[in-house]
């Protein structure tokens, strides 16, 4: 994962396609780690677990989705967790309940890291790190950072929960 070092206009980063899409943080395009089958699988499992109880959950879930941070960051997280109906906007500017981001090997902690305190600094209550190579998962919030020794991925209020087994497959 390479930042290009041109800077970009947030008006063209937002009337570009790019394949995948890529992070905007203040002027420059982050290049997002996509396209290897686990990274995929695990984005996949996820994404699925939540639609299957999204109506039971009263949740919104939709994947790598532009999510406006500040008037110069957006990002894309894998997955994004809305608290009641669909949002209708097609770029997101109220915080997701949950941002779910799947590592991939070239992942760096210290630039997730940055990624997570955007999250967490723009009011997304829980973000969600997943390793598929590791079969580890970290929860953060603004209480702090754990990883899940219980095998059981969740947020409070409202309590949701996935079974990594679920993620990472049997």
């Amino acid at each position: 994962m390479r930042a290009r070092s041109t800077l970009v206009s947030v008006g063209e980063y937002l009337h570009t396609d790019y394949s995948p899409d890529c992070d905007y943080v203040d002027g420059v395009l982050e290049d997002r780690n996509v396209g290897e089958k686990d990274h995929g699988k695990a984005q996949l499992r996820l994404l699925v677990y939540f639609h299957e109880r999204s109506q039971f959950w009263n949740v919104f879930v939709i994947q790598e989705q532009r999510v406006q941070i500040s008037p110069t960051r957006y990002r894309v997280p894998d997955i994004c967790v809305m608290l009641g109906p669909e949002p209708n906007e097609q770029i997101f500017t109220k915080p997701p309940f949950l941002c779910v981001e799947v590592l991939s090997p070239d992942d760096r902690m210290q630039r997730m890291q940055v990624k997570i305190n955007d999250y967490l600094g723009f009011g997304v209550r829980f973000v969600w790190i997943v390793d598929p190579w590791k079969r580890k998962a970290w929860i953060h919030s603004s209480a702090g950072v754990e990883e899940v020794q219980d095998g059981l991925l969740r947020t409070k209020d409202p309590e949701l929960i996935v079974p990594l087994v679920e993620v990472f497959g049997k």
